[in-house]
């Protein structure tokens, strides 16, 4: 072999190496490529179209004025019962899920009990729409299960708690339904931070003479916070842009979700154009305000898990 034969082959190495990783990082592109397309199409498209028809009028030319509709009483009281209902049902959640998170984290991972709650949580979270308002119809509803046991066994209707009408079927009466699939969200989010705890950070406080409530209270709940509000924010978040089970449960428009459906339909606010695209900005403006929350603190959980 010559040495002109030699350096050729020497200079061909390197790039016949080099094409491995190219080629599987075009591999990789092309299999996310479904994935972008799916979420163009049915996601950002249409958001993007929701939004642009807030700017426009019915005959097409731009405009500021179809948001006079913030000004409507109608849609102040939307997107004040759709703030407050998050707001609760997060709180509510918060502490429920970080309770039960507590009460798992001492348990051992690949127990029979784990087991059954993580699968829970996971098919729970995603347990909403019909279903569950059907279900919570057959639970609280008028002639519901529950409803009766109160009535027969300590004489308490829960119908009469709003004057407006049965609980089940106004905005404050969402709050039941939806903690039921917002406290296992918080399980799903908030448990591997918990878990993320390290025992030695305990026994070194404990050596130095700390007990467990200064543990807590200095150590562990400093470290946990970001986490946790992190994890509530995100159960709010959830809360404020679920429709479905509202919208079986609901006839009236008094949240910004119900609210865009009723504009859609039929168009209530006389002299103003596109509201459900004026509404639809702002459910994006509010959500991206708490999305943006929530990435800073999980930035700042991201550090100690490190």
């Amino acid at each position: 072999m010559t040495v002109a034969s030699s350096s050729r082959i020497a200079t061909a190495a390197p790039t016949a190496s080099g094409a491995g990783p190219l080629r599987r990082r075009s591999a990789g592109w092309w299999g996310f490529a479904p994935f972008a397309v799916y979420v163009a199409l049915f996601l950002a498209v249409p958001t993007v179209v929701a939004i642009a028809s807030g700017f426009f009028t019915a005959k097409g030319a731009f405009t500021l004025g179809n948001f006079a509709a913030l000004a409507s009483p109608a849609i102040m009281t939307a997107f004040v019962n759709s703030l407050w209902l998050s707001a609760v049902v997060a709180v509510v959640s918060a502490v429920l899920g970080a309770i039960l998170c507590l009460a798992l984290s001492s348990m051992p991972p690949d127990g029979w009990v784990r087991s059954i709650v993580d699968s829970a949580a996971s098919t729970l979270a995603q347990f909403g729409g019909i279903m569950l308002a059907f279900a919570f119809i057959a639970l609280m509803g008028v002639q519901g299960a529950a409803t009766l046991w109160l009535q027969q066994t300590f004489g308490l209707d829960i119908n009469t708690l709003s004057s407006d009408g049965p609980l089940l079927y106004q905005v404050g009466g969402l709050v039941f339904p939806y903690v039921y699939f917002s406290v296992p969200l918080m399980v799903l989010t908030f448990l591997p931070a918990l878990e993320g705890l390290q025992q030695q950070w305990a026994e070194a406080a404990a050596t130095l003479g700390a007990s467990r409530w200064v543990y807590w209270t200095r150590i562990a709940m400093p470290l946990l916070a970001p986490a946790f509000w992190g994890s509530t924010i995100l159960v709010f978040a959830g809360a404020f842009s679920s429709f479905a089970t509202a919208a079986a449960l609901i006839d009236q428009g008094g949240l910004v979700a119900l609210a865009i459906k009723q504009q859609l339909t039929s168009e209530t606010i006389v002299g103003v154009a596109n509201t459900a695209g004026v509404l639809a900005l702002g459910m994006v403006v509010v959500m991206a305000a708490v999305m943006a929350v929530y990435s800073l603190l999980e930035r700042r959980a991201r550090r100690w898990r490190r």
